[in-house]
């Protein structure tokens, strides 16, 4: 069975961009053999701009978290709902990893090239 990872990484301000990088991190977890848990997806079914919508997308992403395995995070900001996943594995013990921009280049090449 493959290692549950949990994607951490902005959502709010730039949606539509931040949705196409979690995608790059997905791709990178598969990449290195682990199933990717990633709760920006319901970005495409909730409005993150209504309060309740976004809470409800928060709290569902938040019940993956006692499933996994280990928390990944991704990219060069901690935003306030990332502290919150960050704070809630460091209370049940989960583990946390940093994944740096390079890394993610390194295993995927030139994402651009894909395009």
């Amino acid at each position: 069975m493959l290692k549950k990872v949990y994607i951490c990484s902005p959502l709010g301000g730039n949606i539509s961009v931040n949705l196409e990088k979690a995608k790059l991190y997905a791709k990178y977890a598969l990449k290195c053999g682990t199933a990717p848990v990633v709760p920006h997806f319901y970005a495409l079914c909730l409005n993150d701009d209504d309060p309740r919508e976004r809470e409800l997308g928060v709290a569902a992403g938040l019940s993956l978290l006692w499933f996994c395995d280990e928390l990944w995070v991704f990219g060069d900001e901690i935003t306030r709902g990332m502290q919150s996943e960050i704070r809630f594995c460091e209370n049940l013990k989960i583990p946390i990893k940093y994944i740096k921009e390079n890394k993610i280049f390194n295993k995927l090449g030139d994402v651009n090239d894909e395009k």
